[in-house]
């Protein structure tokens, strides 16, 4: 295989305009594209990350319920590398989100905390 990167993450919400405001005014990522299908009744927004394609926010009519908590099986959670933990999660703090305290890797002695999104999927903040 002669993989060059990640290309993006695809998620699906139960709340889209939740959703979008948390990843758009809390995270901050950028709109790249907002399309609505109307035959899937499904919105699809592309959200970038410094310029960069990362996530497809989906939206779909009764999408099943996915159990993330305690250690699921699949996809454990979605991390966003950061300068300095501390500051991000007071800055989360600030937004009104629920975040963990502060932990250390203890193979890398890297900073990391987790918090979730608004269909609780675990997200981490790590230390560069």
């Amino acid at each position: 295989m002669a993989f060059n990167k990640v290309h993006h993450i695809a998620i699906i919400c139960s709340d889209y305009q939740k959703s979008k405001h948390f990843y758009v005014e809390v995270l901050g990522l950028e709109i790249l594209n907002e399309v609505y299908r109307e035959e899937r009744q499904s919105y699809k927004l592309d959200l970038a990350l410094n310029g960069d394609y990362i996530i497809e926010l989906f939206s779909f009519p009764n999408p099943p319920k996915r159990p993330s908590r305690p250690e699921a099986l699949g996809l454990r959670h979605l991390a966003f590398e950061v300068d300095n933990v501390s500051i991000e999660r007071q800055k989360l703090i600030e937004k009104g989100v629920n975040v963990e305290p502060i932990r250390t890797d203890e193979f890398t002695g890297r900073k990391f905390t987790f918090f979730a999104d608004p269909d609780n999927l675990p997200l981490e903040l790590y230390e560069k």
